[in-house]
């Protein structure tokens, strides 16, 4: 559903976006990382037709961001950190306008308004001034904006910036349920937020992309693969023997000075990609082990971003 192609973008002399590509299929909720200076924002930016590229392109639905600009802005939902709404005005009159704008008829605005304010938790404050309204309801009130032409593709930059704990659970809670008929482009700072919401994650660095994985898989390829620790009952030698023949793992390391009923340190093989628990376990079953413990050990998606990161720039 959307193609990017060598997206590039200068300020002046300083290139921020350098040849971006990548690609998101519908229905996916795609995580978009990236420290501050590091070409997130502008990308969105360019995504959805605020900037324009200097070079490459972008197709939403096969509609280019440089050719066709307005029939792309059709198709997409954008809510920027800091959502653009009117404080003096209340909620329904605020959508009605919105809707105005977008080229929602009367009957279908009426229709989509009242869908947006029960989907969105905003019936108890409709007689109340935006102005007037926390910063979780004022998000509220963004992503129903957001969400009034009905979209396909949606892009949320830090839609949970500024929240309190309370706030970001209800706005996480409503990005799930939005995200089971849209295509999302989520950018966060609140990392496990990404890794328990998305489906992939993509990292920008220096302006470029430096990862493009799910999350498991991102911090299993950063450690070489991923550690296992597993008890097993019986023989230790033997149990170490067979698990040195499974093809998908690289180490066997012993914990621990038991003869029986011992510990072992299994790493999986990089190439293999993220291997699951329940592959070793079945390799267990198959060659007669008893496992009494199976416990995976990763590195945290926080320490991957780190090292993918490190030494970028301080502003957008």
């Amino acid at each position: 559903m959307i193609q990017v192609q060598n997206l590039c973008k200068n300020f002046g002399e300083r290139r921020v976006v350098q040849d971006v590509s990548f690609e998101i299929e519908r229905g996916e909720i795609v995580g978009f990382l990236g420290p501050n200076g590091a070409g997130k924002t502008t990308t969105m930016r360019m995504l959805t037709t605020f900037l324009s590229p200097d070079s490459g392109d972008a197709t939403i639905d096969g509609e280019s961001v440089r050719k066709h600009p307005l029939e792309v802005r059709r198709k997409i939902g954008y809510l920027p950190e800091s959502a653009p709404l009117y404080p003096e005005m209340t909620i329904e009159p605020y959508l009605d306008y919105i809707g105005q704008i977008r080229g929602v008829d009367r009957t279908a605005r009426r229709i989509r308004i009242a869908e947006m304010v029960d989907q969105c938790g905003l019936t108890d404050v409709l007689d109340r001034e935006v102005g007037q309204l926390s910063k979780g309801y004022r998000q509220r009130v963004g992503l129903a904006a957001t969400l009034l032409h009905d979209p396909d593709f949606v892009v949320l930059d830090e839609p949970t910036s500024g929240l309190d704990p309370n706030q970001i659970v209800e706005i996480r809670n409503l990005i799930k349920r939005i995200a089971e008929k849209k295509t999302i482009l989520l950018s966060s700072h609140i990392l496990p937020e990404v890794e328990s919401t998305c489906d992939r994650v993509l990292i920008i660095a220096f302006g470029k992309v430096v990862a493009n994985d799910t999350a498991q898989g991102l911090t299993a390829r950063k450690q070489g693969g991923t550690v296992f620790t597993v008890g097993v009952r019986g023989p230790l030698d033997a149990a170490a023997a067979a698990f040195r023949g499974a093809p998908f793992v690289a180490t066997v390391e012993r914990l621990g000075a038991e003869a029986v009923g011992a510990r072992l340190l299994l790493t999986t093989r990089a190439d293999q990609g993220a291997v699951q628990g329940d592959k070793l376990f079945e390799f267990a079953v198959k060659n007669g082990l008893v496992l009494t413990e199976l416990t995976a050990r990763r590195e945290s998606l926080e320490d991957v971003f780190a090292q993918l990161t490190r030494a970028t720039g301080n502003s957008n």
